[in-house]
């Protein structure tokens, strides 16, 4: 209960704070790609329930939903605008809203598609679903850091995500789900701030996540 009330608190904050950058995403989506500003997409959670996530709109509407669900660096489906706000996860702020009415955490195992769940994961893996899915985790820092860089070599995008990428980011998960506390979701914030940052002033390069060493 403590951990939950501790997540409203947080997302109430974070949507006060960045309420200015949630509204100038609105508009540069309207200014760039007809269509809504928000994409429903569905996902596994807590138990295995699935539930709609939100994020900002990215892609096309004519694209949008069509294709693979995983999403290469250079992917022609999304615009220009969507590029910026993907690379600077301000896209996946709506979820903030997910984390108000209890579907998600701000830390935890990033949320997956029902799909790739049903046929790729294993009963360890499974593993992931006892906690609620969050904002970030240590499989978010390393996709961030090392997995969209794998996905843009070209390629079948979806085959290179689950067979190299989505292992390494559920046993990072894993990591987590054994080790959580109020300090590892501190650090998790603080490294993923850290390595938005870094890549906004143009850093390239990035350590492996600590948890590599447990897994």
């Amino acid at each position: 209960m403590a951990r939950r009330l501790r997540d409203v608190a947080l997302a109430v904050a974070a949507l006060l704070l960045l309420s200015p950058i949630l509204a100038a995403a609105a508009i540069g989506i309207r200014w760039t790609s007809p269509g809504p500003v928000l994409y429903r997409c569905r996902r596994v959670g807590r138990g295995g329930t699935e539930f709609t996530l939100y994020k900002f709109r990215t892609m096309h509407v004519h694209t949008a939903g069509r294709g693979s669900p995983i999403t290469a660096r250079h992917d022609t489906r999304i615009f220009a605008w969507g590029h910026w706000l993907r690379r600077t996860k301000i896209d996946e702020l709506p979820q903030l809203f997910n984390v108000l009415i209890g579907d998600m955490a701000i830390v935890g195992p990033r949320p997956e598609d029902p799909g790739i769940v049903r046929r790729h994961y294993t009963a360890v893996q499974m593993q992931t679903l006892q906690v609620r899915p969050g904002l970030a985790s240590p499989g978010s820092i390393y996709n961030y850091t090392h997995g969209e860089r794998l996905l843009g070599e070209g390629g079948d995008t979806e085959h290179t995500y689950v067979t190299e990428l989505l292992p390494v980011k559920l046993s990072l998960d894993l990591a987590y789900v054994r080790h959580a506390s109020l300090w590892y979701d501190m650090r998790i914030v603080g490294r993923t701030i850290v390595v938005i940052v870094g890549m906004l002033t143009g850093r390239q390069n990035f350590p492996l996540p600590p948890e590599m060493r447990s897994i």
